[in-house]
Protein backbone atom coordinates (compact mmCIF):
# COMPACT_ATOMS: atom_id res chain seq x y z
CA UNK A 1 0.00 0.00 0.00
CA UNK A 2 0.91 3.35 -0.87
CA UNK A 3 1.70 6.31 1.96
CA UNK A 4 -0.08 8.93 -0.01
CA UNK A 5 2.58 9.80 -2.40
CA UNK A 6 5.17 10.34 0.12
CA UNK A 7 7.70 8.01 -2.12
CA UNK A 8 6.95 5.19 0.41
CA UNK A 9 5.94 1.69 0.12
CA UNK A 10 4.75 -0.45 2.60
CA UNK A 11 4.22 -4.19 2.60
CA UNK A 12 3.26 -5.80 5.47
CA UNK A 13 3.91 -9.36 4.86
CA UNK A 14 1.54 -11.11 7.75
CA UNK A 15 -1.20 -8.99 5.98
CA UNK A 16 0.15 -10.75 2.96
CA UNK A 17 -0.43 -14.45 4.21
CA UNK A 18 -3.63 -13.76 5.57
CA UNK A 19 -4.88 -12.61 1.74
CA UNK A 20 -3.57 -15.82 0.32
CA UNK A 21 -4.81 -18.22 3.18
CA UNK A 22 -8.45 -16.32 2.44
CA UNK A 23 -7.73 -16.86 -1.29
CA UNK A 24 -6.82 -20.61 -0.74
CA UNK A 25 -10.32 -20.60 1.60
CA UNK A 26 -12.12 -19.69 -1.37
CA UNK A 27 -10.49 -21.68 -3.95
CA UNK A 28 -11.30 -24.82 -1.77
CA UNK A 29 -15.16 -23.27 -1.38
CA UNK A 30 -15.53 -22.55 -4.85
CA UNK A 31 -13.86 -26.03 -5.80
CA UNK A 32 -16.07 -27.71 -3.38
CA UNK A 33 -18.92 -25.23 -5.50
CA UNK A 34 -18.39 -26.49 -8.85
CA UNK A 35 -17.75 -30.48 -7.81
CA UNK A 36 -21.11 -29.97 -6.35
CA UNK A 37 -22.14 -28.69 -9.58
CA UNK A 38 -20.78 -31.94 -11.23
CA UNK A 39 -22.40 -34.23 -9.03
CA UNK A 40 -25.93 -32.75 -9.67
CA UNK A 41 -25.56 -32.29 -13.20
CA UNK A 42 -24.48 -36.20 -13.76
CA UNK A 43 -27.58 -36.60 -11.19
CA UNK A 44 -29.86 -35.40 -13.91
CA UNK A 45 -28.55 -38.27 -16.55
CA UNK A 46 -30.09 -37.71 -19.87
CA UNK A 47 -33.59 -36.81 -20.02
CA UNK A 48 -33.43 -35.28 -23.38
CA UNK A 49 -33.75 -38.90 -25.15
CA UNK A 50 -32.02 -41.03 -27.48
CA UNK A 51 -34.49 -39.77 -30.54
CA UNK A 52 -32.77 -37.58 -33.17
CA UNK A 53 -33.21 -34.11 -31.34
CA UNK A 54 -32.56 -35.50 -27.81
CA UNK A 55 -29.37 -36.90 -29.50
CA UNK A 56 -28.49 -33.74 -30.82
CA UNK A 57 -29.24 -31.62 -27.65
CA UNK A 58 -27.60 -34.25 -26.21
CA UNK A 59 -24.23 -34.10 -27.62
CA UNK A 60 -24.55 -30.40 -27.35
CA UNK A 61 -24.95 -30.15 -23.72
CA UNK A 62 -22.24 -32.78 -23.11
CA UNK A 63 -19.56 -30.63 -24.56
CA UNK A 64 -21.00 -27.34 -23.22
CA UNK A 65 -21.36 -28.63 -19.57
CA UNK A 66 -17.61 -30.26 -20.11
CA UNK A 67 -16.52 -26.22 -21.51
CA UNK A 68 -18.42 -25.21 -18.15
CA UNK A 69 -17.07 -28.01 -15.57
CA UNK A 70 -13.78 -27.33 -16.37
CA UNK A 71 -13.60 -23.57 -16.62
CA UNK A 72 -14.92 -23.55 -12.92
CA UNK A 73 -12.55 -26.20 -11.94
CA UNK A 74 -9.82 -24.30 -13.58
CA UNK A 75 -10.66 -21.29 -12.08
CA UNK A 76 -11.05 -22.78 -8.70
CA UNK A 77 -6.94 -24.00 -9.27
CA UNK A 78 -5.92 -20.15 -10.65
CA UNK A 79 -7.53 -18.66 -7.46
CA UNK A 80 -5.82 -21.25 -4.95
CA UNK A 81 -2.74 -20.58 -7.07
CA UNK A 82 -3.04 -16.49 -6.16
CA UNK A 83 -2.94 -17.61 -2.56
CA UNK A 84 -0.03 -19.14 -3.12
CA UNK A 85 1.75 -16.49 -4.95
CA UNK A 86 0.33 -13.57 -2.18
CA UNK A 87 2.40 -16.01 0.49
CA UNK A 88 5.79 -16.60 -1.86
CA UNK A 89 5.35 -12.80 -2.39
CA UNK A 90 5.08 -12.15 1.48
CA UNK A 91 8.38 -14.67 1.90
CA UNK A 92 10.45 -12.47 -0.84
CA UNK A 93 9.64 -9.22 0.91
CA UNK A 94 10.48 -10.61 4.46
CA UNK A 95 13.49 -12.22 3.49
CA UNK A 96 14.60 -8.97 1.44
CA UNK A 97 13.52 -6.87 4.04
CA UNK A 98 15.88 -8.81 6.35
CA UNK A 99 18.64 -8.36 4.16
CA UNK A 100 18.74 -5.08 4.14
CA UNK A 101 18.58 -4.60 7.08
CA UNK A 102 21.42 -7.33 7.99
CA UNK A 103 23.45 -4.65 5.36
CA UNK A 104 22.81 -1.57 6.85
CA UNK A 105 24.40 -3.13 9.93
CA UNK A 106 27.41 -3.93 8.39
CA UNK A 107 27.40 -0.11 6.85
CA UNK A 108 26.41 1.52 9.48
CA UNK A 109 28.12 -0.54 12.80
CA UNK A 110 25.62 1.23 15.49
CA UNK A 111 22.18 0.10 13.43
CA UNK A 112 21.24 -2.80 14.82
CA UNK A 113 19.11 -4.81 11.79
CA UNK A 114 15.50 -5.35 13.01
CA UNK A 115 13.76 -8.10 12.09
CA UNK A 116 10.20 -7.93 10.62
CA UNK A 117 7.29 -9.08 12.66
CA UNK A 118 6.03 -12.88 12.56
CA UNK A 119 2.72 -13.70 11.99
Amino acid sequence: MSTGGTGEFLIKPWEVRGEGREFGKISQDFGGAAKALEQGMAGLGTPWGGDAPGSGFGALYTEAQGMLLAGLNGLASRLGQVGANLNTMADSVERTDGDVSADLGKVHPGVAPVAPPRV
